[in-house]
């Protein structure tokens, strides 16, 4: 006859999963942050935040995370800053999104600068006015101060100072304190703020960024650029680009470029998410293994990343190629496009070699001959409706972009779901050891 399990037992085991509740209850997630109630404990930034908030740019910071915010004080804004914006011939809503950068830049983050600075994507750029890269800001460090940010374009008006942090919701949003306003400049003033937005030319993105020059050529060349604009329609698309440099750094034994024109394509759909994802949801990914547009033309589980957050940033993780998201291009629903330091080779057509070692990472992998590695081309796979496609696993992204219309400063929804799966986990690790234990009383 089998005993009771001693209740002191079960409070042991209970308590356990209490604790792995908890734990997961704790875990941080990146969420949209309500920007004017955050400035609105400033008093010093009473006008630029009137500013904000009686400007469309407000609306458009709802649904976003991962944010850098340049504030300007009270006593450094000019008497009429609508003025001073006409006179620079820009918009004062344009000049007010030139002063959101779509990267999460702390003080801390600011001192791990390179010495040449580095080129952040604002919330200009987004509205598609911004010819090159005159929609993004290049941070630099400077002596004393905490850094300065100025226009690639230079001109009066055209660089502030950042005088010091404010505030800030750790990976969502930091605010600094600049100088001044600061213009953008040589985007197109005869453009239509209301004018229905176009599908995004991908290949020009990347032109206009520089330093993606060999990857904006491949996509135009291979054709996958054409297949983006229908996913922008549907769920988005999210696009990992390696710069100019990723690819110099290729090691000799990869042959990428010499691949035939039907793997090469099954290589750049292996950068590209089939959904919209902004930096605020990779950082907070729940499933790190995501299924790539190159999964949709293979069976379920080939062609996946690994996403997950390392040491501040993103990583991504082929099998054989560790890379890192190095900055934000283009971010704008539904599409985000992010620079990374590698180019993504699948461990499906590329494989490490031994006798590479010595630290040499990368220098080990070499393109697998199997042709079975790869998967069928666009043109040549079997026919299938779009319901037997592999649906992309979902990311957690920010409450505002899954509608509903929840609180913007609350990650309830995102922390109950982590929560139901920590009581999962717990319940199947601890069920055999109850069946053990009363094993083992009825012998």
């Amino acid at each position: 006859m089998r005993r009771q399990i001693p209740p002191v037992s079960c409070l042991v085991l209970l308590a356990a999963a209490f604790a792995l509740h908890a734990a997961a209850s704790a875990a941080p997630a990146a969420v949209a942050v309500n920007v004017t109630g955050v400035l609105s404990v400033f008093p010093d930034l009473s006008d630029f935040t009137r500013l904000l908030a009686s400007s469309p740019v407000l609306a458009e910071l709802a649904g976003r995370s991962s944010l850098t915010l340049l504030a300007v004080p009270n006593g450094n804004l000019p008497q009429s800053p609508s003025a001073f914006a006409a006179a620079s011939g820009a918009d004062l809503a344009d000049v007010l999104r030139y002063h959101v950068l779509l990267e999460y830049l702390a003080p801390a983050e600011l001192r791990r600068l390179p010495a040449s600075g580095k080129l952040v994507t604002t919330l200009f750029q987004t509205t598609g006015r911004a010819p090159a890269d005159l929609g993004a800001v290049n941070v630099t460090t400077a002596g004393a101060s905490l850094a300065v940010v100025r226009s690639p374009a230079p001109f009066l008006g055209s660089n502030v100072t950042v005088l010091g942090a404010i505030t800030a919701v750790p990976y969502n949003l930091s605010v600094l304190a600049v100088s001044g306003l600061i213009v953008p400049t040589g985007f197109d003033l005869a453009a239509s703020e209301s004018r229905p937005p176009a599908a995004v030319n991908i290949t020009r993105v990347l032109a206009d960024a520089r330093a993606f020059n060999v990857a904006a050529s491949m996509l135009e060349a291979s054709g996958v650029a054409a297949e983006f604009e229908d996913d922008e329609s549907g769920a988005g698309i999210t696009v990992f680009a390696p710069t100019d440099d990723a690819f110099a750094g290729l090691p000799a034994g990869d042959r990428l470029q010499s691949l035939p024109a039907d793997r090469k394509a099954v290589v750049l759909r292996f950068h590209v998410l089939h959904s919209y994802y902004p930096l605020g949801s990779l950082e907070s990914i729940v499933n790190p293994v995501q299924p790539t547009l190159a999964t949709e033309f293979s069976n379920a589980g080939r062609f996946t990343l690994n996403i997950t957050r390392a040491n501040g940033s993103v990583a991504i993780d082929t099998g054989v190629v560790q890379a890192t998201i190095t900055r934000t291009v283009f971010d704008q629903n539904p599409v985000a496009v992010f620079a990374v330091s590698k180019v993504l080779l699948p461990k499906e057509m590329f494989t490490r070699t031994a006798g590479g070692g010595g630290g040499g990472g990368d220098s080990s992998i070499v393109a697998a001959t199997a042709a079975a590695s790869s998967p069928p081309s666009a043109a040549t796979a079997p026919e299938a409706s779009e319901s037997a496609r592999t649906p992309p696993t979902k990311l957690s992204s920010p409450p505002a972009l899954r509608g509903g219309g929840q609180d913007c400063d609350t990650a309830s929804a995102p922390a109950h779901g982590i929560g139901i799966g920590w009581w999962c986990i717990a319940l199947v690790y601890l069920l055999p050891h109850l069946n053990l234990y009363t094993g083992r009383e009825g012998r």
